[in-house]
C-alpha cells in the first residue's frame, strides 16, 4: 500500500470518528439539532421558566407563548441562555439552597443552544403544550382583596425622579391573615417601585406634647436642621456633609432602617413590594402576614418620568387571604447602612450593616437593595458559639432584577447570632451604569443616590398567631 493510500486512509478514519463523536454528543444531549423544534421541544421550556415575565401585559419585551413572538428573538436568547443571564439568577451556588433558584439545568441550555443552531425550527403546532394560565393579570392567582390608590396619579413629563405617598382605608373590621400578596403597577412606564406598607391604628402610647403654632415651627425647623437628611422636591437626600459611617456594624444604630423623611419604620410593616424582576411575597401555609383591624395601607410610589409625554397611574395590591389556621407571623426587617459616603472613582467600596437577634427565629428569604453603583452584596452570619457561615452571596448585583431568594427550608438563626450585611459599589469609569463617577455618593432616594438594604422575611420561633382567628374558608 502506497504512502498516499495510508494518508487517506487515515484521515478517513478521522472523519468517521468525528462524524460518529458528534453524533454521540447529540445523542447525550438527548436529541440531534436537527430535529429539535419549538413546539415539541422548547415551549416547554419556556411556559415553565419564562412565561411569568414573558407574557401579554408584563414588562419582558417579547412573549415566548408563540413561535411568531419568538422566532425574531432567536439569536439573543441563545447569546443569554448560553451565557447563564438569562433567567435572571445572581446567587453564588455555593452557598444557601433557594426554592426558586431560576436556573435552567444544562440539558435545557443545550436544547435551547441547539435549536437555535439548527434554525430555530417550528416544529408541527399540534405538539405545542397547553399555555400556562396566569389569572387576570396576577401571578399569585385570583385576590381575595384588591387594594388600589385612592385615585390615579398625574405624573408631569420632565423633572427628577418623585416620591409619592397615598394612603388607603381598606374598611377592615377585623384582623386578617394574609397568605401572597402582590404589588402590581397600573403603568409600567413609569412604576420604578412600589412599597405597601401597613400603618396600624393608633393604640395609644405617650401623649403628645400640646405645643403652639409657633412651637411646633420652631421644633420642626430644629430637626431639620439637625438631620442628616433633606428634602429636594419629592425626594430625601443625604446632606454632603453629614457624618460618615461606612462600617455600619461598628455604629450603636446599626440595623435599623429608615424610609424616606428620616421616619422609622417598625418591624413587620412592609406588606407588599414591586421593583424589576422582584418575585411577589408567597409564603408556606400557616406562615402569614397579619394586618390588624382598621389599618391604612400607604403605597410608596417612586415614578419615573417619561420625557415629552404626561402619564397617569393607579397601582394596587393584591391580597390572598390564609385558608388554614394561621400559626406563624411574617416579620419583615432591613438591616440597612444609611449614613456610607462612596468616594469619587472608588471601584469597590465596603459598607457594613449588622442586625443581632434577640430571639431564635427562622429566615424566610433575603433580599439584597442596592442602586446603579451596586457590585456585590454578602450576608453572613456569626453564632453565639463562635461559628461563621455565609447564607447569601450575590458576586454580581444586577438592580435590573430586585430577586427575593427564598430558602428552599427556612434557616434557623439562634438567639444572639449576629448577621452582617456587606454590599461592594463601583463608583469608577469602569462601571458604565454609573451615572456620575467624579462625584461622591450618600444614601438617598433617586436611583443616582445609592442604598445599602438587607432585606428579610423571618418569623419568631415562640410566636404564634392568635388560635382563635377563623381561617378564610
Amino acid at each position: 500500500m502506497t504512502k498516499h493510500n495510508n494518508t487517506f486512509l487515515l484521515l478517513l478514519a478521522l472523519t468517521l470518528a468525528v462524524f460518529f463523536l458528534s453524533q454521540q454528543v447529540s445523542n447525550a444531549n438527548g436529541t440531534s439539532s436537527k430535529a429539535i423544534t419549538f413546539s415539541k421541544d422548547v415551549a416547554p421550556i419556556f411556559n415553565k421558566n419564562c412565561a411569568e415575565c414573558h407574557r401579554p401585559g408584563e414588562s419582558a419585551p417579547f412573549s415566548t407563548l408563540s413561535y411568531k413572538d419568538v422566532r425574531p428573538w432567536a439569536k439573543s436568547i441563545r447569546e443569554k441562555v448560553a451565557r447563564k443571564t438569562m433567567p435572571p439568577w445572581h446567587a453564588d451556588p455555593h452557598y444557601g439552597v433557594w426554592a426558586n433558584d431560576r436556573r435552567l439545568t444544562k440539558e435545557e441550555i443545550d436544547t435551547i443552544v441547539a435549536w437555535v443552531d439548527g434554525g430555530a425550527k417550528e416544529g408541527d403546532p399540534k405538539d405545542l403544550p397547553p399555555a400556562p394560565k396566569f389569572p387576570d393579570g396576577w401571578t399569585i392567582g385570583k385576590p381575595d382583596i384588591i387594594i388600589q390608590m385612592p385615585e390615579a396619579y398625574t405624573l408631569e413629563a420632565s423633572g427628577p425622579d418623585e416620591y409619592q405617598y397615598f394612603e388607603v382605608d381598606p374598611g377592615l373590621k377585623e384582623d386578617i391573615y394574609v397568605q401572597r400578596a402582590e404589588a402590581r403597577p397600573d403603568n409600567r412606564k413609569i412604576v420604578h417601585h412600589i412599597i405597601a406598607f401597613v400603618r396600624p391604628p393608633d393604640t395609644g402610647g405617650k401623649p403628645r406634647p400640646n405645643l403652639s403654632r409657633e412651637e411646633m415651627e420652631k421644633l420642626r425647623q430644629r430637626m431639620e436642621k439637625e438631620s442628616p437628611r433633606y428634602r429636594e422636591g419629592f425626594l430625601v437626600r443625604t446632606k454632603p456633609d453629614a457624618p460618615v459611617v461606612d462600617d455600619g456594624c461598628a455604629s450603636p444604630t446599626s440595623g435599623r432602617f429608615t424610609r424616606g423623611g428620616g421616619q422609622e419604620m417598625e418591624n413587620g410593616q412592609l406588606l407588599a413590594g414591586y421593583a424589576p424582576g422582584m418575585n411577589q411575597a408567597v409564603w408556606e401555609p400557616g406562615t402569614v402576614k397579619r394586618v390588624p383591624a382598621g389599618s391604612k395601607i400607604v403605597f410608596q410610589m417612586h415614578y419615573s418620568k417619561v420625557a415629552g409625554s404626561v402619564q397617569k397611574d393607579r397601582s394596587s395590591i393584591g391580597l390572598i387571604l390564609a385558608r388554614t389556621q394561621p400559626e406563624k407571623l411574617v416579620h419583615t426587617f432591613g438591616i440597612s447602612n444609611n449614613m456610607f459616603l462612596i468616594p469619587p472613582g472608588a471601584g469597590n467600596h465596603r459598607v457594613t450593616a449588622c442586625w443581632t437577634a434577640k430571639e431564635d427565629i427562622h429566615v424566610i428569604n433575603f433580599m439584597p437593595h442596592l442602586h446603579l453603583r451596586g457590585k456585590a452584596v454578602e450576608y453572613k452570619a456569626f453564632y453565639p458559639d463562635g461559628r461563621t457561615e455565609i447564607l447569601l452571596n450575590v458576586p454580581e448585583y444586577d438592580f435590573s432584577w430586585q430577586t427575593v431568594y427564598y430558602f428552599k427550608q427556612p434557616k434557623a438563626i439562634p438567639a444572639g447570632a449576629k448577621i452582617m450585611v456587606t454590599g461592594y459599589f463601583d463608583n469608577s469609569t469602569k462601571n458604565r451604569y454609573n451615572p456620575d463617577p467624579t462625584k461622591a455618593v450618600r444614601y438617598g432616594e433617586p436611583t443616582y443616590d445609592e442604598m445599602m438594604i438587607g432585606w428579610m422575611d423571618y418569623t419568631a420561633d415562640k410566636e404564634r398567631a392568635k388560635p382563635s382567628v377563623a381561617s378564610k374558608e
